[in-house]
């Protein structure tokens, strides 16, 4: 009856652990790590998601927004970041943030701000986790954007009025993205309930164009697929 109550609601496993030893139980849910044997299956899933994703940026995340994994195409668009914030657990949304971060190339970065604050908020709100409420008050205490020097983009008109754009500044111009947010279902692992896959699709054809050249081995792997 609890577990029934727990999935009608929407509880995340971590919690239901928390309810059903409240109520005398037992946990029934296992926390393991992501290169436990057990999950073998999932992380080989996720490789494959984040691999089979470039030449567009991919990457998985935990609960707290820390970096597990990403693909090839991540490391290019980090360029100038400060060192220390590449240092593991690199926390994504400090790195997108912080003013020694991505934040001095982010196009739009009042709206993208907004954005993952929104998101994160809804986090807190269902799970009242100390570390990610922690986390929003570092992230609100870094300086308010107020303009970016390469002036602000237009928005695509096909994409404002459903998602956000993500507007990175960079040397092959402005790269404009839309994200998708993947998640395994039916979990029965709390690490894969917690895991999320963000996935950057190019929201315009000079985007596309640009990324197949920052990635490496991109061109050569078109080029054996087509023979």
């Amino acid at each position: 009856m609890l577990l029934h109550l727990a999935e009608r609601l929407d509880i995340p496993l971590r919690e239901r652990n928390i309810l059903l030893n409240a109520a005398g139980f037992a946990p029934l849910f296992p926390e393991r790590p992501l290169d436990d044997p057990a999950l073998h299956a999932a992380r080989k899933a996720v490789d494959l998601v984040l691999a089979g994703h470039e030449p567009y940026p991919a990457l998985a995340i935990d609960r707290h927004w820390n970096l597990i994994t990403s693909n090839n195409a991540v490391p290019p668009l980090l360029a100038g970041v400060d060192p220390s914030l590449l240092q593991p657990p690199i926390n994504v949304l400090r790195l997108s943030l912080h003013p020694a971060g991505l934040a001095s190339r982010i196009a739009n970065l009042h709206e993208w701000r907004d954005h993952l604050f929104a998101r994160l908020c809804r986090q807190i709100e269902v799970s009242g986790d100390p570390v990610l409420v922690a986390l929003m008050a570092e992230l609100a205490d870094y300086p308010a954007p107020d303009g970016i020097a390469s002036g602000k983009p237009e928005t695509d008109a096909e994409f404002a009025s459903v998602a956000v754009p993500f507007q990175l500044i960079t040397e092959a111009g402005i790269l404009s993205f839309i994200s998708t947010t993947t998640v395994f279902g039916t979990p029965v692992d709390i690490t894969l309930s917690e895991l999320a896959l963000e996935t950057f699709f190019p929201a315009d054809a000079a985007t596309a164009q640009a990324l197949r050249g920052l990635v490496p081995g991109v061109g050569e792997r078109d080029r054996d697929r087509d023979r």
